[in-house]
C-alpha cells in the first residue's frame, strides 16, 4: 500500500483511492463507532489457500509451479476477507467490483477464490456459481477451477472433492460449484453463497445479475464477485456497477459493503507509452509482457479499427463515454456543512432554476460572492411518490435528513418552489434568476409578471462552456464553497461533459437517465450569469490591468 500512495508503484486515480480507503479504514478501526475490525488471520486465509493451487496454463503450468500471488492480488484478498463485524464476526464486504485488463490473471484469481469459498469458508450447503449469459463464458472460471482441483490430488482427497463434468461437489458439507449459462428467468431457486460474474461488461441485460443478487438473501455473508475489463455499453449493468464503485471510492456514497478497485490509465495519459501500460496492468512484466504490449500498441496507434479493443481490453478505458466533469475529491473539500441561507441576508444573489418534469427533481441554486470566493446554496424539490419509488437507495435517507424538500402527492409542487423564490427575492438582493424557457416558460411567466428578475438561458454549449471551465477552476482553487448537501454532491458526480470535435465547445450531460444533474445545471446557470455580470461590471482600466 505504501508504494501506491508514495508513487513508487504506478497507479491510476481509482487504484490510489482504493488503497487510501483501506488505510483510512484501518485508522478508524480503533473507534468504538466503527463497527468493523480487521482480522489478519482471516485476511490471509484465502491467500494461503490459493498459493497451494497450481498454474494450469503456459510456462508456469509446464514447470508445475504453484500460484504465487502478487502484492496487488494479496491487497484485494486481504481487504475483502479481513474486515469483519466486531460483534457478529460476519464479513463486511458482500459486493466486489474488480476492473482489470486482459492478461492480468483475472480468471486464475477468480477460480482460486471460488474453490476457497466452496471448501474453506465454513458455509454449510454452499452454492457457488460461475454465472454468465453464454455457456462458454460461464465455463471459463469453472473449468480453470476444475483443472486446478484435478491437478492437486492431495487437496482433492483431503477436502473430499468430487469432480464431475458440470460440477464440483463436497459431500460432507453438501456444497457445490457449477457454471450457469442462462437468461435470468431460468435461474430461479438459487441460494447463492458466492458467485463470479466474469466479464460483466458482456452482459447485454441485467437479468442474470439481478437474479444472482436477489438469490443471496438467506446467506449471512454471501459474496458477489464482479470481475471484468472495460467495455462500450454505458447503459448496461457493468457500467452501472462501475459508476457505483467510483462514487464509493470518491466518498460520494457511503456503502461499506462494497469493495472495488479499478486498474486503468488516468485522463490525459498517453496510452501508447510504457508508463501508462504499467499503470493500467498490475501484473506488468509478470504476465503482461513488454513485447506483447508494444506490438498491440503499435497496431492500435496505426489502425483505427484496433484502437477501441486496445483501449478497453488492455488499458481498461471505456470507449464512447464522455469525460467526467468534476474532481470529486476537490469538490468534497469545498463543503461547508454549517453554511445556511440566513448567513447571506441582504447580500447580492444570483439564482439558477432547473425545472425538468413535474415527476422529477426541480432545483433552485443561489450563489453569493464574497471577495474572490463564491458561495453556493442548493434547494432540491421532489414529490413524495418519486422518493418512495426511486431506485436510489440513498434518496429516502437524504429526504429524511432534509437534504431534499419533499412535496405532497405524485408530482413535484412548483407552487412550493415559487413561494420560496418570492421569499428569497425579499431576503436577498437578487440580481437575476436564470431559467430555461423550453421547460419553464409558463411557470416563469407568472413570476415575471410579479416583477421577479427572471432571465432566459438557452441550453446551448455556447453558454455552458465558460461556467463549466470556470466552476471547475474555482473548485480546484478552493474558491467555491457549497453547503455540503450530499444530494448535490451526488448530482455533481453524475455530470459529464461532451466536447464538440469541431469547435471545442462543451455541453453538460449525463450517461444514464437515473443519474440526475438538476442541481449542478441550476448552479451552472446561476454562476454563468453571475460570472458574466462580474466581468461586465469591471471598468476598462481593471480589465486592462488583468492582461498586463
Amino acid at each position: 500500500m505504501r508504494g501506491v500512495l508514495s508513487g513508487a508503484i504506478p497507479a491510476c486515480k481509482w487504484t490510489i483511492l482504493a488503497v487510501q480507503r483501506q488505510v483510512d479504514d484501518l485508522e478508524r478501526e480503533v473507534s468504538d463507532e466503527w463497527p468493523w475490525v480487521f482480522d489478519p488471520a482471516r485476511a490471509v486465509r484465502p491467500c494461503e489457500f490459493i498459493e497451494l493451487l497450481p498454474h494450469i496454463k503456459g510456462k508456469w503450468a509446464r514447470d508445475r509451479r504453484l500460484i504465487e500471488l502478487g502484492s496487488w492480488q494479496s491487497f484485494i484478498l486481504t481487504t475483502i476477507f479481513g474486515w469483519v463485524h466486531r460483534d457478529t464476526g460476519l464479513r463486511r464486504f458482500r459486493d466486489v467490483y474488480l476492473e482489470i485488463p486482459r492478461k492480468n490473471a483475472k480468471s486464475t484469481l477468480s477460480s482460486g477464490v471460488a474453490l476457497f469459498m466452496l471448501t474453506a469458508d465454513g458455509e454449510p450447503g454452499a452454492e457457488i456459481y460461475s454465472a454468465a449469459t453464454t455457456k462458454d463464458q460461464a465455463r471459463i472460471v469453472f473449468d480453470d477451477a476444475k483443472q486446478m482441483a484435478e491437478r492437486t490430488p492431495d487437496m482433492r482427497t483431503y477436502l473430499g472433492l468430487a469432480i464431475l463434468q458440470h460440477s464440483i461437489t463436497v459431500a460432507h458439507t453438501a456444497s457445490s460449484f457449477k457454471p450457469l449459462a442462462a437468461e435470468g428467468s431460468t435461474l430461479d431457486g438459487l441460494n447463492v453463497h458466492f458467485s463470479v460474474l466474469d466479464e460483466l461488461h458482456a452482459h447485454k441485460t441485467r437479468a442474470v445479475y439481478d437474479v444472482i443478487d436477489t438469490a443471496r438473501g438467506a446467506r449471512e455473508q454471501s459474496l458477489l464477485w464482479n470481475i471484468t475489463t472495460a467495455g462500450t455499453d454505458l447503459s448496461g449493468i457493468c457500467y452501472e456497477r462501475r459508476t457505483h464503485t467510483t462514487k464509493v471510492l470518491e466518498r460520494v456514497i457511503d456503502d461499506h459493503s462494497t469493495f472495488g478497485i479499478i486498474y486503468t490509465i488516468d485522463d490525459g495519459d498517453n496510452p501508447f507509452v510504457e508508463s501508462s501500460w504499467a499503470k493500467a496492468n498490475p501484473n506488468w512484466l509478470v504476465s503482461v509482457l513488454r513485447d506483447d504490449m508494444e506490438a498491440v500498441s503499435r497496431n492500435a496507434e496505426n489502425s483505427e479499427s484496433s484502437r477501441n479493443n486496445f483501449f478497453t481490453k488492455r488499458l481498461n478505458v471505456w470507449v464512447n463515454g464522455e469525460s467526467a466533469w468534476m474532481d470529486m475529491v476537490a469538490w468534497a473539500k469545498c463543503a461547508v456543512p454549517g453554511m445556511s441561507l440566513g448567513d447571506f441576508a441582504g447580500e447580492r444573489c444570483w439564482m439558477g432554476l432547473d425545472l425538468a418534469q413535474k415527476k422529477d427533481f426541480a432545483a433552485l441554486c443561489l450563489v453569493f460572492q464574497r471577495g474572490d470566493e463564491w458561495h453556493v446554496c442548493i434547494r432540491l424539490y421532489l414529490n413524495e411518490l418519486a422518493v418512495q419509488e426511486s431506485g436510489n437507495a440513498h434518496l429516502s435517507g437524504w429526504a429524511r435528513a432534509g437534504h431534499v424538500i419533499v412535496t405532497d402527492g405524485d408530482i413535484t409542487d412548483f407552487d412550493v418552489l415559487a413561494e420560496d423564490m418570492r421569499r428569497y427575492c425579499k431576503l436577498f438582493d437578487v440580481q437575476e434568476i436564470a431559467f430555461d424557457p423550453a421547460l419553464s416558460m409558463y411557470f416563469a411567466g407568472k413570476l415575471i409578471e410579479e416583477g421577479l428578475p427572471l432571465v432566459e438561458i438557452t441550453q446551448r454549449a455556447m453558454f455552458f462552456t465558460p461556467p463549466l471551465i470556470q466552476v471547475e477552476n474555482l473548485v480546484l482553487e478552493k474558491k467555491l464553497k457549497f453547503d455540503g448537501n450530499p444530494v448535490m454532491t451526488w448530482m455533481v458526480s453524475n455530470l459529464v461533459v461532451k466536447v464538440s470535435k469541431f469547435n471545442e465547445l462543451r455541453s453538460p450531460t449525463k450517461e444514464r437517465p437515473e443519474n440526475k444533474i438538476d442541481g449542478p445545471m441550476a448552479m451552472l446557470m446561476a454562476l454563468g450569469r453571475a460570472l458574466t455580470y462580474e466581468k461586465t461590471e469591471k471598468s476598462f482600466w481593471e480589465t486592462l490591468s488583468e492582461t498586463t
